[in-house]
């Protein structure tokens, strides 16, 4: 082979080695562009999680989420909770699942859920304000009614309904009802357990747990909660709490309110009624 075309294989050699060099820096560069772009994605990704999981913890302890921790565990807690029952129904006839004088003038249905948060927001905001107004000046009085939304369960919800409605049989039903609601636990968590129930009866002041423990397996509590739930879905009730009233005895129509917090809606709808 001469020399010049010896020359010139090489000179082509030399050429293919640099495109080929050349080719691989590109490769090399476009990949390591690929992984700049790829790791600034992740970190922006990261920083948005960071942020909306900051947001989220910033609302639950708003919102409480973290502090429902049903039955107190210190005697403190559980003295407040049961001194401020006693201080509200105190005085306040019994019978059943109604509060009040049987001879008032207006009766007001509350639909409820015991382990509802709404209901809860209802029974610590403008409930007291009712009872103190017209419950406990004999011009109105109150029944509670069972209505599942929030129990998970319906045989927890039967269970839970039918605790209350027993101590109803010891005229105090609604020391419970309020008990349970200021110790609610965490929605969903399935707090409600016997241990549970039977550590609000023992809260009770004057309730006999033995009878309470008895009366739980009478039938007629539990077809009360039927029955219960019969009465809220012909008025069309899907959510608690919800509510009916008129007069004692006579026809009860539904209570359109305004706020759960503030009694305004609920002291018109009794005003209403008693002049009705």
């Amino acid at each position: 082979m001469s020399s010049s075309v010896e020359d010139s294989e090489e000179d082509l050699t030399r050429k293919q080695r640099r495109e080929q060099a050349r080719a691989n820096r590109k490769a090399m560069e476009e990949a390591e562009a690929a992984g700049a772009a790829r790791r600034r994605r992740l970190t922006q990704l990261a920083v948005v999680i960071g942020i909306v999981v900051a947001v989220v913890v910033v609302i639950v302890i708003a919102t409480g989420g973290g502090s429902k921790k049903g039955i107190p565990t210190n005697k403190k807690e559980a003295n407040q909770n049961v001194t401020a029952v006693t201080q509200l129904l105190k005085g306040i006839p019994q019978s059943g699942n109604a509060l009040g004088n049987p001879k008032a003038p207006v009766t007001l249905q509350y639909f409820g859920d015991l382990e509802c948060p709404v209901c809860q927001q209802f029974t610590l905001g403008a409930l007291p304000a009712v009872i103190q107004k017209y419950v406990r000046s004999g011009k109105a009085r109150i029944e509670y009614r069972s209505l599942e939304t929030a129990t998970r369960e319906p045989e927890t919800f039967k269970t839970q309904q039918v605790a209350a409605l027993a101590a109803g049989q010891q005229k105090h039903m609604w020391d419970y009802i309020e008990l349970f609601y200021r110790e609610q636990g965490q929605e969903a968590t399935g707090y409600v357990t016997e241990s549970y129930l039977q550590g609000l009866a023992s809260q009770v002041p004057g309730l006999s747990l033995a009878n309470w423990s008895s009366a739980r397996s009478d039938p007629t509590f539990a077809n009360t909660v039927t029955s219960d739930a019969q009465a809220a879905n012909q008025v069309g009730f899907t959510g608690t709490p919800s509510f009916l009233i008129g007069k004692t005895g006579g026809p009860a129509k539904k209570l359109e309110y305004a706020s759960l917090t503030d009694p305004a809606s609920f002291e018109s709808a009794i005003e209403n009624a008693l002049k009705a």
